[in-house]
């Protein structure tokens, strides 16, 4: 969310590092603008005054995830704030899980979330790069000249050792590793053999390019770590150019430096790393291929939210095996499945920020995103009335009161309890309604208010009526519930107040009713840590993950366009699906987004 004066932005650490780093003038000698490094996209022009880069680093290899959102937020917002740039970067290194899908849902839920890293005037342009959007792919050149510098200076070598000798040989805490056989080649063999593997003479697995380090190192992550593999892979972005492509390690800090990032945020289980991270990048710093300052890394704890996987491999078993209808299944914490569970931008950011940025880890339950949801949505969500178990209610004396069984008594209802601005809804009570079937009961336990023989309700902005029975098929289930009115007790007319009653209950009336797919979603797991110890998270799955409604809605629901979001009275929160909700086919369809209150651990 934006701050504003009454709602001061909070501090955390990497402010601090921010504010720091400003006053200092840390990054003063900087003069973006231009190309950021070779291959890249973008055409030369008036240097940037952007403050601080920030950038957003996602791998095109799955949808993103609620824990996505965070970052997206956190890097977004901080180079907002400090009239600086974010970029969106796709870490495009692994070619065999990459797809141009995915780039483009990435592009997408970054809009969504109302970031748009200086999009051209036509965002909605799949496959069309943006200013300030970037690929690892574009660097491939100048990191292939970085890996050939290491090699000559005497910095990395080519290891001819398989996998499980190489993990062997690499050791553990309590065990310092063994250097490699090849360790000693001279960079004149190890050019030579890297020109081999370049040129695609040897098969995948059968050798990498290792940064020449400490193999006794503490950190397991220095102990000379790959830096190139062969992967005779066809490249989403550069076809069949590569055979072999960089490890992750080694091309995120050159991506970091080439596009002059200041602050290279990330997550906790990349702190190993940092001490590579800065080897690097002083190693080329030193041979003269990038400039001083080199960025910092900063790391923060991830948001682990409760009854939530976030494992792209996990999430895409989930589709590949139908546990769920795909990638954006509202099921699904993907945001491509929050967003068509009807979770908005704003109560996402809103649970980013409140979850705070720290050293620390620990976990958020789902609840509290539900709780951003409702504080973002109760003020501004329209109102309506839906009923998702339908029971027949007939009202004998229609005909007495109002002298016609056709009559339609008209009512109104605020679009908005707090938002009169708004206006009134408008619908019409008849002799026959559906209600709640939870709302009657032939023998009402204790504490029931709502109808039953004797008993008095009001019909919400309808009138006062009192239950005179029910029917029932040979089966013994309720198939219908009378009722008389109590003329002159209509909601908003002086006689409203005549009659006390304690219960009142929502409704539709059969006349004007739309028939509706109400999807009655819950959380997908029953256990807050589904895959904790290592165990099968299927085990886990929620059978009641989802109900499907055939409800009858109020007729003020007919203009309701896809992702219209609404709060059901009574019911909680609903969305219209963005996927298979029409308005022109009358295919009314919505998903339920949360209830009104917190009612998991009941």
């Amino acid at each position: 969310m934006s701050s504003t004066k009454e709602t001061p932005v909070p501090g955390n650490f990497l402010r601090h590092v921010i504010e720091n780093d400003l006053a200092q003038g840390t990054y003063q000698s900087r003069h973006w603008g231009g190309s950021p490094g070779d291959g890249a996209h973008h055409a030369a022009g008036a240097p940037d005054p952007a403050r601080i880069r920030t950038r957003f680093p996602p791998e095109p290899n799955g949808y993103l995830h609620i824990g996505h959102a965070k970052s997206i937020w956190l890097n977004f917002s901080l180079a907002r704030e400090y009239g600086g740039v974010c970029h969106l970067r796709f870490d495009d290194t692994n070619p065999e899980k990459e797809d141009q899908e995915y780039v483009d849902s990435i592009r997408e839920a970054i809009r969504w979330l109302g970031y748009d890293h200086h999009l051209a005037d036509d965002p909605a342009r799949p496959g069309i790069r943006q200013p300030h959007e970037y690929f690892a792919s574009d660097y491939f050149d100048f990191m292939h000249r970085a890996a050939v510098y290491l090699i000559e200076a005497g910095l990395a070598y080519v290891d001819e050792q398989t996998p499980d000798e190489m993990r062997i040989n690499r050791g553990d805490f309590n065990t310092p590793g063994k250097n490699s056989p090849w360790r000693e080649r001279s960079p004149a063999q190890n050019l030579a053999r890297f020109a081999e593997m370049r040129a695609g003479q040897h098969p995948d697995g059968s050798m990498v390019l290792r940064a020449k380090i400490d193999m006794a190192s503490p950190n397991i992550n220095m102990r000379d770590p790959a830096i190139y593999r062969i992967r005779h892979a066809a490249h989403h972005n550069t076809g069949d150019k590569w055979c072999i492509y960089p490890m992750y390690t080694f091309a995120h800090p050159i991506e970091d430096a080439l596009e002059q990032i200041t602050h290279s945020i990330c997550t906790l289980e990349f702190e190993d790393q940092r001490p590579f991270y800065d080897w690097l990048l002083a190693r080329l710093t030193e041979g003269g291929l990038l400039k001083a300052p080199p960025p910092r890394q900063y790391e923060f704890a991830r948001l682990n939210v409760s009854h939530v996987i976030t494992s792209k491999r996990k999430l895409r078993q989930l589709v590949e095996e139908g546990h769920v209808s795909g990638w954006d299944d509202p099921r699904m914490p993907t945001l491509a499945g929050l967003r068509r569970r009807g979770y908005t931008p704003e109560s996402l950011k809103l649970f980013a920020e409140r979850s705070g940025v720290t050293k620390s880890g620990g976990w958020t339950d789902y609840a509290a995103l539900d709780a951003a949801l409702r504080e973002t949505l109760d003020p501004v969500a329209p109102r309506a009335m839906a009923v998702l178990e339908p029971l027949r209610l007939v009202i004998e004396n229609w005909e007495e009161v109002f002298g016609s069984a056709a009559h339609q008594q008209a009512c109104q209802a605020p679009v908005h309890p707090h938002l009169p601005a708004l206006g009134q809804r408008s619908f019409t009570l008849g002799k026959e309604i559906w209600i709640e079937r939870s709302d009657f009961e032939e023998t009402p336990p204790k504490g029931f208010f709502r109808l039953f023989p004797g008993n008095k309700v009001r019909l919400k902005y309808g009138y006062v009526i009192e239950c005179t029975g029910a029917e029932k098929d040979a089966t013994g289930q309720i198939t219908r519930v009378r009722a008389r009115l109590l003329p002159g007790t209509q909601s908003g007319t002086p006689g409203a107040d005549s009659v006390k009653v304690k219960g009142v209950i929502t409704w539709v009336n059969t006349a004007d009713a739309l028939p509706a797919q109400v999807r009655l979603y819950d959380r997908l797991f029953t256990e807050e840590q589904p895959d904790a110890g290592g165990r099968d998270f299927l085990t886990a799955l929620n059978p009641q993950s989802l109900r499907v409604a055939r409800a009858w809605v109020e007729p003020t629901l007919a203009k309701a366009q896809a992702e219209d979001r609404y709060q059901f009275e009574r019911h909680g929160f609903f969305v219209a699906d963005r996927r298979e909700h029409t308005v022109s086919g009358r295919n009314l369809v919505f998903n339920r987004i949360t209830g009104l209150r917190d009612s998991w651990g009941k």
